[in-house]
């Protein structure tokens, strides 16, 4: 949903929804971290820039909407000398894991002089005593090139456990601070184990890290691994193009991750712009018809362009593939039917029936982009979330998660940021870059071939 949808959620349901976190309690203890401008008690950062958007909500909630700011406080709620941490990462996996576990170890190490910091193995199934996982012991040398490596060295899992026996564990390990690295459904399910630890009136600080490579988490910002898998795709991109141009009439299809969220199809189609359709899961596209993809790549083999790279996200055309059961997975999200192998075989099909020569090459690279380390800023990203997690669980925030605002790291409640999947607007400056680069606009008018000059 876009910004101002959600802001529309939110006021028509004031009392449900805060843009203030949790805490635990008065902060009390001197800060043992050093060489740092703390930030002062009750910052806060607008939750946009836009001028006229605060204006227009000022009106309609009573006030600017904002966020804690994220950082290091003089005074903080949990003694160092007591603090028993445990990390864990939930959910598929994503460029940047390891760089936001070294992250976090390395702070707690070397500001807070914490010791105990438990590695909970394979997500939230680490927390529930029927599986038997035991926890890695983490520190310093542990995690010391990580960073360098894809995956999680913790592991990770799919769906929740009991809630009340995740929370059981904690008290029986004695962990004060726990830090959930994950997505929508980790991050609710972080939420479901602030919330038992409020009821039982425990001082437990539950931090979110917001780990979604389909950039998809709302008012955190973009997440971790999302530049890096953009990145990647481009690689994948430029192979297609490649091969559709090796071959008349060639075709380059290339299914991205995305499953309600089209962003890494977005930004890979602009940032190598050899794209000529890309195809989001917001944007119904038709099949057959004067306004079809199949009449599309027609009318551009017909304009002597003799190839076309298709970019697809995942959850694009779901409503086009009928005739399949729906299934969801362990976190309880619906599995999507497979659009790219159904696209390679409707075009193939087409065109075989029309007596156009045609020849499709088909990229699925899912895996191979989610599973490599984190580049560049994307590996900043990475440090910057964890080093505030820190700070914000040791001052006694819970249930909340990391965002940023521009420059400016912020405190987010976890019901905010899962409020509604952040989706790609049709009417935004981004969508309107897809089009602008690629020019399906023009091969989806059925007049185009008559309007083509070469």
């Amino acid at each position: 949903m876009s910004l101002s949808t959600t802001l529309d959620k939110i006021a028509s349901n004031r009392e449900e929804y805060s843009c203030n976190v949790d805490t635990l309690g008065e902060c009390t203890i001197a800060s043992p971290v050093r060489h740092h401008d703390f930030i002062r008690e009750g910052d806060r950062v607008y939750l946009t820039e836009n001028i006229a958007e605060l204006e227009y909500w000022e009106k309609r909630l009573g006030h600017k909407p904002s966020f804690e700011r994220a950082g290091p406080l003089k005074k903080i709620f949990h003694d160092p000398s007591w603090t028993r941490v445990g990390i864990l990462t939930a959910g598929g996996l994503c460029p940047g894991l390891n760089n936001v576990i070294k992250g976090l170890v390395e702070i707690l190490t070397f500001d807070y002089g914490i010791k105990t910091i438990y590695g909970i193995r394979f997500g939230y199934a680490g927390l529930s005593p029927r599986y038997g996982y035991q926890p890695m012991m983490l520190n310093s040398d542990i995690v010391d090139m990580i960073h360098e490596l894809g995956g999680t060295i913790l592991g990770s899992s799919r769906g929740q456990q009991p809630t009340d026996e995740m929370v059981e564990t904690l008290v029986r390990m004695n962990i004060n601070v726990l830090f959930c690295i994950g997505g929508d459904g980790s991050l609710r399910c972080a939420r479901d184990i602030a919330e038992e630890c409020k009821r039982r009136k425990l001082s437990i600080s539950v931090v979110g890290v917001p780990k979604t490579i389909d950039n998809d988490l709302q008012f955190v910002g973009r997440s971790f691994g999302f530049e890096t898998a953009v990145a990647e795709a481009t690689n994948v991109i430029r192979s297609a193009h490649m091969e559709a141009k090796g071959a008349y009439n060639g075709i380059g299809l290339v299914k991205l991750m995305g499953r309600d969220s089209g962003f890494i199809a977005a930004y890979a189609a602009i940032a190598n712009p050899v794209v000529n359709f890309c195809l989001i899961p917001e944007d119904r596209f038709e099949l057959e018809g004067p306004h079809g993809l199949l009449a599309a790549l027609e009318r551009r083999f017909a304009a002597d362009k003799t190839h076309a790279v298709v970019v697809v996200a995942e959850g694009a055309g779901q409503k086009l593939i009928e005739g399949e059961e729906e299934r969801r997975d362990a976190s309880g999200n619906v599995l999507k039917k497979d659009i790219g192998e159904f696209l390679k075989r409707h075009i193939s099909e087409h065109f075989k029936a029309k007596g156009i020569p045609c020849t499709i090459k088909y990229f699925d690279p899912s895996y191979i982009i989610r599973s490599v380390p984190a580049r560049g800023t994307d590996a900043i990203r990475c440090y910057m979330l964890a080093r505030n997690a820190v700070h914000a669980a040791m001052a006694g925030r819970t249930n909340c998660v990391i965002g940023s605002v521009g420059e400016w790291h912020t405190l987010v409640p976890i019901k905010l940021a899962t409020i509604e999947r952040q989706t790609v607007s049709l009417s935004s400056d981004l969508w309107r870059s897809v089009v602008d680069a690629t020019g399906q606009g023009f091969w989806f008018t059925p007049d185009a071939r008559a309007a083509y000059v070469p």
